[in-house]
């Protein structure tokens, strides 16, 4: 019964404070901005639930800022409420149209609900934005909703766009190799990864990935090994459990 009173108090006492004039005010604002930014610090440190708590306690003061709006969609990504999430990253790109991060996570919570015209839309608005110093991320984000769409020829245009900015950025590599593997190209997926992997030889994906395109070519010893080095570099791992089911059946085959 006491928990349930605290808040009542505080919306009490916050009332009181905002009717006793412009210093008090002063005192609630900042005491919020405080607040706002401890829960910040929370996301930056992984702890979801108190970044939450001390975000909506600040929101209950400010209301205006889209950087408060962004973190409080953040936390509740975290908590895999991704329909509140996108509220109030709309709210921030609402509040401030120019930031694009809020509106590449608006992106992000829209794919997870699978609104994938949706996510698209946000994409596209901020890809072309000559000031974004990480247009790779949305494109690459934009293959992958396009890939759920089965849009398979704009999800190779969108990863190749991202490689071209970003040469060695994973998502985009293991989405190009995911199209090849979709599309039935399992020589091109091949080859592909294997340059790639050169320079990322610890890419558990890229592997898993590679492991897929040999199988697909009917190269199964090569498709072991590199299930194998899936499960050396993972152990343990959802990959490495992928792996072991991938080599029981490649044995099973022999």
């Amino acid at each position: 019964m006491r928990k349930l009173l605290i808040p009542f108090l505080i919306m009490t006492v916050t009332v009181i404070m905002f009717s006793c004039g412009p210093d008090v005010r002063q005192q609630a604002l900042k005491n919020a901005e405080g607040s706002m930014n401890i829960g910040h610090a929370y996301l930056i440190s992984g702890d979801y639930t108190a970044g939450l708590g001390k975000l909506l306690e600040a929101e209950k003061v400010i209301h205006d800022d889209p950087y408060l709006e962004n973190d409080l969609g953040l936390a509740f990504m975290a908590k895999e409420r991704f329909a509140l999430a996108a509220k109030h990253f709309q709210l921030a790109v609402k509040l401030k149209p120019d930031y694009i991060p809020a509106r590449n996570n608006l992106g992000t919570a829209y794919m997870e609900q699978k609104k994938w015209d949706s996510a698209i839309a946000c994409f596209k608005a901020i890809s072309g934005n000559l000031l974004y110093a990480t247009p790779h991320y949305p494109l690459s984000n934009m293959g992958w909703a396009y890939i759920e769409k089965k849009e398979y020829r704009l999800a190779e245009k969108n990863f190749s766009k991202a490689l071209k900015l970003s040469p060695e950025f994973t998502q985009a590599i293991h989405g190009l190799a995911t199209v090849y593997i979709k599309t039935g190209k399992g020589y091109h997926a091949v080859n592909f990864l294997n340059r790639k992997i050169k320079k990322k030889p610890g890419a558990v994906i890229l592997r898993a990935d590679l492991a897929k395109a040999y199988e697909m070519v009917h190269q199964f010893s090569d498709a072991e090994r590199s299930w194998q080095t899936v499960i050396k570099l993972a152990p343990g791992s959802g990959p490495a459990q992928e792996a072991e089911v991938h080599i029981d059946k490649l044995r099973s085959m022999q």
